[in-house]
């Protein structure tokens, strides 16, 4: 990976967070945690990991624990009552120390195997706070009504939104935390995150990733529990979108290196 790995591995500031929402996951804690560091192993203390408990009642927090007495790189938040994705990720994202986000899905069924490639670039681009690096799910793994039901809303998202995003659906994303923290933060705005980067007047690349099968767990959330808030939301990030100003800013009475005419 042109990658964290090839940084200065010396600084106690980590170069990449991987931000994992979780709720009721304990079964894919363990493997998934061990692919992240798989994937972005050798150097260590260039990335941290941060999960998100959003206020599971099995025992995700205590093997959460357990995890880290042996892996340096995870750091653990919870939240007492579940609070929803999107607040999970707003959470982790405020806790990171590092520059650079990857959002994560806790299921297992995106592959951190993908995630130095997207970081790599973010990583050459000219402007990395005005960029966002979205997974696209070329070959989905989810049911037939899932899968029908998202091309759909990503059509009418689309039209919409103008977010230039053939799968915002996919968890799976790398960008700076700096743009992250000019957005506006409200509940469901992980399901609007390109929309939000082109607000903010920065642009959005999709890769193909790998999409796996659920393998353990269930979904916490139904096809018509996403098309109630879906519709709702949709309406409200575009009052969002049509009331975005970008002032252009100059200094006056310097140069272009910041020197005093």
């Amino acid at each position: 990976m042109t990658d964290p790995s090839q940084r200065d591995t010396l600084s106690s500031q980590p170069v990449l967070a991987v931000i994992v929402p979780v709720h009721n996951e304990v079964d894919n804690l363990a493997v998934l945690i061990a692919e992240i560091r798989a994937a972005l192993d050798p150097a260590p203390g260039v990335y941290e990991i941060i999960y998100i408990d959003d206020g599971s009642s099995d025992a995700t927090v205590q093997s959460l624990l357990e995890i880290k007495t042996t892996c340096p790189e995870l750091r653990v938040l919870s939240h007492r009552t579940c609070c929803g994705q999107s607040a999970a990720i707003i959470t982790g994202i405020k806790a990171a120390r590092a520059g650079i986000i990857a959002t994560l899905d806790g299921d297992g069924q995106n592959d951190p195997a993908d995630i130095p490639a997207l970081y790599t670039v973010l990583n050459d681009a000219p402007d990395r706070n005005r960029l966002m690096v979205a997974g696209l799910r070329a070959k989905r793994q989810d049911t037939w009504i899932k899968r029908v039901s998202s091309k759909i809303a990503n059509k009418v998202r689309a039209h919409l939104l103008s977010d230039d995003t053939p799968d915002t659906g996919c968890s799976l994303k790398v960008f700076s935390r700096a743009a992250f923290m000019e957005m506006p933060h409200f509940d469901h705005m992980h399901r609007f995150l390109p929309a939000l980067m082109i607000r903010c007047g920065g642009s959005v690349i999709s890769i193909p990733v790998n999409h796996r099968p659920r393998q353990r767990g269930l979904s916490k959330y139904g096809t018509w529990d996403r098309l109630k808030v879906g519709i709702v939301d949709l309406f409200g990030v575009l009052w969002l979108l049509r009331r975005a100003n970008r002032p252009v800013i100059r200094e006056l009475g310097v140069d272009e290196n910041g020197e005093p005419k």
